[in-house]
């Protein structure tokens, strides 16, 4: 079984049942199942996840900002000492490695700016190894997972008509 071929179709639609994948792969669902399970098994998938549009729910409970670090890297361990202490922080949704001007870029989230400001200030910028930050926060929300989160325009001819 092509696992490749399973991944592609529940990364593009999570919701697909085992039958569903069962169908699209003409194959029979107990294969399926058992191929999905050991995929979460050996942590290849290594989760489901809801997409939020943050822009019409707790649009004011939530601030997401995305903050690059630059750090030393450590003798025999390179990143990997500092990226745990960082990634521990429950305030620590997502974190890469990275090629460029930064070493790490960690997605945030908190109540307020102040609050992300205070957990970048007093936690991340601590950290031994760690050089410099910069955070950058998240205004508005237009596409996620392939998702786009705008809405339609409203008819243009909703608009007064303005002569002179």
């Amino acid at each position: 079984m092509n696992q490749s071929l399973i991944l592609d179709l529940l990364e593009n639609n999570a919701r697909l049942s085992s039958q569903d994948l069962a169908d699209i792969l003409n194959d029979d669902e107990a294969s399926i199942k058992s191929e999905i399970q050991s995929l979460e098994k050996n942590k290849i998938i290594c989760g489901y996840h809801t997409i939020i549009n943050y822009n019409k729910a707790l649009k004011d409970q939530k601030v997401l900002a995305y903050i690059e670090v630059s750090c030393t890297p450590t003798r025999n361990r390179g990143y990997d000492k500092t990226a745990a202490l960082i990634a521990n922080y429950p305030e620590v949704d997502t974190m890469y490695l990275l090629s460029g001007d930064c070493d790490f870029l960690c997605l945030v989230q908190g109540k307020t700016m102040f609050e992300v400001a205070r957990f970048v200030s007093d936690k991340i910028a601590c950290v031994e190894d760690v050089r410099s930050t910069k955070t950058l926060f998240v205004l508005k929300q237009y596409k996620q997972s392939g998702i786009v989160m705008i809405d339609k325009p409203e008819d243009k001819e909703s608009r007064l008509v303005v002569t002179p």
